[in-house]
């Protein structure tokens, strides 16, 4: 991988991360036209899944540190309820890291990866719209809420299902406060993304990544980094707006260029 592809794939992955358009998909279909090996595919996702944590920690960095500090008040107050609900929304997705990973990675090396790609993005593109058409509620996020939250969340580890467009849209279909649901979003796959990062970190061979220009990687996680805070800030706002049904027409048009490339 050359610093022009990694600047591609970062900037890919950044913005991606955070628009409901699935980065996981985008990034196959990246790979795919690039040529990137799968060598290389470890070690840049888990350098660019570094950055966009990161940049959700600063985009989100009041918020965590006022839930950190009510955390240590050792009471059932808000902060810890808050917690206690992300927490909770990690369930499915714990449930599946830990028994069904080998499978969903199989998925990710299968010579219809473009294919699957396309049938999910439409998926998307389908959860997208029908947030458009919900009537909107203004209601807080639950306990129960959270598991359902969750589960979509895990339904987003098939390549093309937006991560950020399924939990986001499965909250305003529950009737969740629009700007609730988008830090909800962003913050409940912190812990996730980072459990999984370390254990990719644990697969990797330590002696090919230290072989690997390390100028590379850190265009790629740049890039990552300063895209993804933009994205995550402007989905927010796009939230609050309810522009969400843009994003499926765009989930549509790339799914079905995907199906008819593969």
């Amino acid at each position: 991988m050359d610093w022009i592809e990694a600047l591609i794939l970062g900037l890919v992955q950044g913005l991606t991360e955070f628009l409901p358009v699935s980065s996981s998909g985008h990034l196959e279909i990246g790979k795919a036209l690039l040529g990137v090996n799968a060598e290389d595919n470890l070690r840049f996702t888990v350098v660019v899944h570094g950055a966009t944590v990161l940049s959700t920690l600063i985009v989100f960095r009041k918020d965590i540190l006022a839930l950190i500090q009510g955390l240590f008040e050792f009471k059932w107050n808000e902060s810890t309820q808050y917690v206690a609900k992300i927490a909770f929304s990690m369930i499915p997705i714990a449930i599946v890291g830990l028994f069904f990973k080998d499978q969903v990675e199989e998925l990710f090396n299968t010579n219809k990866i473009l294919l699957l790609v396309g049938f999910m993005l439409l998926i998307t593109a389908a959860l997208l719209a029908f947030t458009y058409y919900a009537k909107q509620k203004e209601k807080d996020i639950s306990f129960r809420d959270a598991l359902i939250i969750g589960v979509a969340q895990t339904c987003a580890v098939l390549p093309g299902v937006s991560r950020s467009g399924s939990t986001i849209a499965t909250g305003l279909l529950l009737g969740n406060k629009k700007a609730e649901v988008a830090k909800f979003s962003f913050l409940m796959v912190l812990v996730p993304i980072i459990g999984e990062n370390i254990l990719d970190l644990f697969k990797s061979d330590v002696s090919q990544a230290a072989s690997m220009d390390v100028s590379v990687l850190l265009v790629g996680f740049i890039a990552a980094f300063v895209s993804g805070l933009l994205a995550c800030s402007w989905m927010i706002k796009l939230v609050k707006k309810g522009k969400l049904i843009y994003f499926a027409i765009y989930c549509l048009i790339i799914g079905l260029i995907a199906i008819f490339v593969s």
